[in-house]
């Protein structure tokens, strides 16, 4: 275990300017650094500990990489340990691509289902800068327009949430929202009977939904 991965997370005490994101050291020089160019202010750091990129003092991201679901179980360790040591929301980037993604179903049921985060696809890390950015711009948005809003991460949580659901087979934008405002939330949504789900979008896809929720690996 490296000195790096022994770092306690920092929470509370990061202050993220507007319109600022402050990134783990070693993302300098990356493709997701370069893309955030002109477009955000990143400030670099060398002692982030587990986390890769802070949002705001309460909410960050956890990068997954191609590499790391392709080397085996070590970024879910990585993962845990962040879920044990901080109350900050989470928000995990997981590279989905033609290689790994014949791991992901089993990566998006372990981050969603057992640790209770949310879970963002990209397809490279230009689009998950992307991505950043624009995560950065709804929060920012937030803030400004309700200073006082005590839901400081609801719209990540929400978009987050929103394209979890839409990775299952036969959903789009149209029916993940139907569904979540049905069973009110993604927890409830994965204990739901094939009944129930029935009732909201039919037979073929309320299998659909469950056998995603449920097969094994």
């Amino acid at each position: 275990m490296t000195a790096k991965e022994t770092t306690p997370v920092r929470a509370g005490a990061i202050h993220v300017p507007y319109g600022h994101v402050i990134g783990n050291e070693k993302w300098r020089g990356s493709q997701i650094a370069q893309g955030m160019q002109g477009k955000i202010k990143l400030i670099l750091e060398d002692d982030l500990g587990l986390v890769d990129f802070h949002l705001s003092h309460r909410s960050c991201i956890l990068y997954v990489s191609e590499a790391d679901l392709v080397a085996g179980n070590g970024f879910k360790r990585r993962l845990v340990r962040f879920r044990n040591a901080s109350s900050l929301h989470g928000i995990v980037i997981v590279e989905k691509t033609q290689i790994s993604d014949q791991y992901f179903p089993a990566v998006q049921k372990f981050i969603v289902l057992e640790l209770g985060m949310m879970l963002l696809p990209v397809a490279n890390q230009t689009e998950a800068s992307q991505l950043i950015i624009q995560l950065v711009h709804e929060q920012s948005k937030d803030r400004s327009s309700n200073p006082f809003l005590h839901k400081k991460c609801a719209p990540l949580a929400e978009a987050s949430v929103l394209q979890t659901v839409q990775q299952i087979p036969g959903i789009g934008k149209t029916k993940a929202l139907i569904l979540l405002q049905q069973f009110g939330s993604l927890h409830q949504l994965c204990n739901a009977s094939i009944q129930d789900l029935e009732l909201v979008v039919g037979q073929t896809v309320a299998q659909q939904i469950h056998a995603f929720f449920t097969k094994t690996e």
